[in-house]
């Protein structure tokens, strides 16, 4: 006795089945696959990129090195000689006597002194050196000579309260 036959779509059934339950279980795989991934190698790929973008914060800039070598200009030097330079002096911290003392000082050093007076405020805590344009050397060899810091162009003084001085010194508290 024969068994009976089967339909051929019966026979099929459980093979595509079977396929489809396989590549389900493959997929289920490949994603804990990758989380096991991601879970083991994010720590130690965050720390790399962390201490990458530290070395990289605390690097010294790097300056691309000049085509030519770009010389500085020295400072401008004097024309005039100390005799021949005027200078004004303006008590600018409140203590009197302070700009005349200062005068005679800088007399001592060779400098001319046209006047002194007092400066329109009287709370300047450092010796001040400024000179009309043209005068920059002048204006840099009198503050070396007074172990000044401060040198710049006239600021609020008006050339002609200089009364023909080419440099002004504001005696500072300090």
């Amino acid at each position: 006795m024969d068994a009976p036959l089967q339909p051929v779509d019966a026979l099929i059934r459980p093979w595509r089945t079977a396929t489809l339950v396989a590549s389900l279980i493959a997929a289920v795989e490949l994603v804990l696959l990758v989380g096991a991934a991601v879970v083991l190698l994010a720590k130690p790929v965050s720390h790399a990129l962390r201490d990458h973008a530290e070395a990289t914060a605390l690097a010294p800039i790097k300056t691309p090195a000049p085509a030519h070598r770009v010389k500085k200009a020295a400072p401008p030097r004097a024309k005039l000689t100390r005799a021949h330079t005027g200078v004004f002096v303006f008590n600018g911290n409140g203590v009197t006597g302070a700009a005349s003392a200062e005068a005679a000082r800088l007399q001592h050093l060779g400098y001319r002194i046209p006047g002194t007076g007092n400066a329109k405020r009287n709370d300047y805590a450092t010796t001040v050196v400024m000179y009309k344009r043209g005068f920059t050397g002048e204006g840099l060899r009198l503050a070396r000579d007074l172990h000044v810091q401060a040198v710049g162009p006239l600021d609020g003084v008006s050339p002609s309260t200089l009364h023909g001085a080419q440099l002004a010194v504001v005696v500072g508290a300090g």
